[in-house]
């Protein structure tokens, strides 16, 4: 089985938030095949709580013309929260490829009513990733999604 590039990118940036100490997320956004933004979780190297893997993706995109969003497809190593489903939807990304939703699932069912293909992966290195974290930093899990 051919493994996913643009999945494996976003896996490369989740790794890269756990090498520096925070949450690893990861995430690409891409456009007809071509990667215009990446980035991972940094809430806790930045400080700042809107940097979750996917906003740190659309913030390193830059800004983009609507047609360009339309036309894009959002990886990410992790079930996206609320707040990053929430952006995907403001800029109508029309597919999100999804690592894995066994260790969180986010708001899969308020984009799949809002007209978003979503495919799971329940890719495995993604899953180890993420349950190894969980279990090894549960105060910082439960702090990224607000419990």
């Amino acid at each position: 089985m051919t493994r996913d590039p643009f999945l494996d990118a976003a896996l490369s940036e989740a790794k890269l938030g756990l090498d520096e100490g925070g949450i690893p997320i990861g995430s690409v956004l891409v456009h007809k095949g071509r990667i215009l933004g990446s980035g991972h979780n940094l809430r806790v190297q930045q400080g700042d709580p809107l940097l979750h893997g996917e906003m740190s993706a659309f913030q390193n995109a830059g800004r983009q013309p609507a047609h360009v969003y339309r036309e894009c497809v959002l990886y990410t190593t992790l079930s996206p929260c609320p707040m990053c489903s929430g952006t995907a939807l403001l800029y109508k990304i029309p597919r999100i490829v999804i690592g894995e939703n066994i260790n969180f699932l986010g708001a899969e069912e308020w984009l799949s009513s809002e007209g978003v293909q979503l495919c799971v992966v329940q890719d495995p290195d993604c899953i180890e990733l993420m349950a190894r974290f969980i279990r090894e930093r549960p105060a910082l899990w439960n702090e990224d999604i607000g419990t």
